[in-house]
């Protein structure tokens, strides 16, 4: 591993399978592209830190008719120190052609392209099969399976405690529907301890 200082931009892309993040991490032994999965919980901006970078190795995807060869770095760990906004400029300097993430995991996993399900709101009621009748209150049974629900996507670390940290090793896919339930549940991510933190708490 590499130990190095550098300012890490992250972006959020809306896409096809919903928000993902890519980053761009600038350094003194040069500039890489990262989509480590863990970026998924962070917020747009750019983050001053120390960084250990695990690998460096070029990257293809196909866009919009065209090649990319990019050079990506899979971050081993950071230590965050400063957050500000990302400028008009380089936010415009971050692709918003990239590809998903998700999308090329499913690639190299498979030969034929399955199109990804798009996600639904973990509180979101069917209505083909939700008989609840228009404006009542969520039962017990409701809430019971929400929290079964919850318990399930969030494994051992249900229930939450006021702070605790993501498993940044999870499948991507996971972490964006924990990320956004836990914005649900009135979590924030602390990004100088890496942290959700209940709000309140």
């Amino acid at each position: 591993m590499i130990a190095v200082q550098g300012q890490l931009a992250i972006k959020t892309i809306h896409g096809r399978n919903g928000d993902f993040k890519v980053g761009r991490l600038a350094t003194s032994i040069g500039e890489f592209v990262v989509k480590n999965p863990e970026l998924e919980q962070y917020d747009e901006g750019k983050y001053d830190g120390d960084f250990l970078i695990a690998e460096i190795r070029p990257s293809t995807y196909n866009a919009n008719g065209r090649m990319v060869i990019e050079i990506r770095a899979h971050l081993g760990g950071m230590t965050l120190s400063k957050a500000d906004a990302l400028s008009r400029d380089e936010a415009r300097s971050l692709s918003p052609q990239e590809v998903d993430p998700l999308d090329e995991e499913q690639a190299a996993t498979s030969t034929v392209p399955v199109p990804a399900p798009q996600p639904t709101p973990r509180n979101a009621r069917d209505p083909l099969v939700d008989t609840t009748p228009f404006g009542s209150e969520p039962t017990a049974a409701t809430e019971a399976a929400t929290a079964a629900d919850d318990a399930d996507l969030f494994g051992s670390l249900w229930p939450l405690a006021d702070v605790f940290k993501l498993d940044a090793t999870a499948d991507r896919r996971l972490l964006r529907q924990q990320r956004d339930r836990l914005h649900d549940l009135g979590y924030r991510l602390d990004w100088s301890t890496q942290q959700w933190t209940r709000i309140g708490a």
